[in-house]
């Protein structure tokens, strides 16, 4: 998954940062709200983790300004206010969920999980396609009936190019789904994750076509 994390503390946020790459996720840093607001012109996320006190407003602000939009990314505030009317006062503005600093790690986790997994339902069914069916919620591809386990960018390739069987994805946003900004991408790199993924689908009728100088498409072959 992509996530941005919109936390004005460097150290804090390097730490979430780590710990949610580990997980094979790609997180992109920003310090302020304006800086947030650059990022979601410029990417698609699946999470957003938001403070709420930032140097150049309040992330309140910002989250009613995302609902208002008719955007419906997934928002998780992290914040220090312990009070329950400011936890009520996220969540009717429409947060998906709160974590109260200072917080630990692995609630951080379960947390992004679970709303990953209330908001997401259509990812976590499992789906057929040509021979071949794919489990989110185990990361595995079966292939009569042989199960092939997918890491992390593998999985998630696999999910962009499921979700739309015969669209052309180029390498750019192939990239922006798989990695951060803070990531030095080659071309080669993504060709790499593409003969990976196209191994463990093979015995399927599933392929993975290269189409010269635009990109890649799932297809029934």
């Amino acid at each position: 998954m992509r996530f941005l994390l919109v936390e004005d503390n460097p150290d804090l946020a390097q730490s979430v940062a780590d710990r949610l790459r580990l997980d094979g996720h790609a997180v992109d840093p920003a310090g302020s709200l304006g800086e947030a607001e650059d990022c979601l012109g410029a990417a698609q996320y699946d999470l957003i983790l938001l403070d709420i006190s930032l140097p150049d407003g309040d992330g309140r602000d910002f989250l009613g300004r995302e609902r208002r939009s008719g955007r419906d990314t997934p928002i998780i505030v992290m914040t220090a206010r312990a009070e329950v009317s400011d936890r009520v006062d996220v969540l009717d503005l429409g947060a998906d969920d709160y974590v109260t600093k200072p917080f630990d790690f692995a609630e951080l986790e379960a947390r992004c999980r679970a709303v990953l997994r209330r908001r997401g339902n259509a990812l976590q069914t499992v789906q057929h396609f040509a021979g071949m069916t794919f489990n989110p919620l185990n990361a595995s591809v079966s292939v009569g009936g042989e199960m092939r386990e997918l890491r992390n960018r593998e999985l998630r390739l696999l999910e962009i190019l499921l979700a739309a069987p015969e669209r052309i994805f180029s390498k750019a946003q192939i990239c922006d789904r798989l990695f951060s900004y803070a990531e030095s991408v080659t071309d080669n790199a993504i060709e790499v994750y593409v003969a990976r993924l196209r191994k463990k689908l093979e015995g399927s009728g599933a392929r993975i076509e290269t189409v010269r100088g635009l990109g890649y498409r799932l297809t029934a072959g």
